[in-house]
């Protein structure tokens, strides 16, 4: 049985979170900014193999946007959504934040 894999592509906006979320943390520990920046590359890179075992996001429901997913490693989420053969990552954020509000506000810029 061949398993189907998928490109894996980050967005400028996702790479851009990830970016922000390390230095933040880096500013206290510079070994724990590395470890969530191994911990999310390495959650993100099974979606090569398994897309689909991220949940639908539970904000999206209501609006029938089930194409777009998300990991959760608490307290950080990965938004992302496939097409085809492709995952697009496309956001980093801390779980603890209004999700809805800082989507609304990156689609109004």
């Amino acid at each position: 049985m061949s398993s189907r894999r998928y490109r894996v592509i980050w967005t400028e906006t996702a790479s851009k979170d990830l970016e922000e979320i390390v230095a933040y943390i880096a500013q206290d520990s510079r070994q724990q900014a590395r470890k969530v920046l191994k911990q999310i590359r390495g959650k993100t890179a099974t979606l090569r193999s398994s897309p689909s075992r991220g949940r639908i996001v539970p904000e999206f429901l209501d609006f029938d946007l089930r194409s777009w997913r998300e990991l959760v490693l608490s307290p950080w989420r990965v938004i992302y959504r496939i097409e085809g053969k492709l995952v697009f990552v496309d956001s980093v954020m801390d779980g603890r934040r209004d999700v809805e509000d800082i989507l609304m506000r990156r689609l109004l810029r």
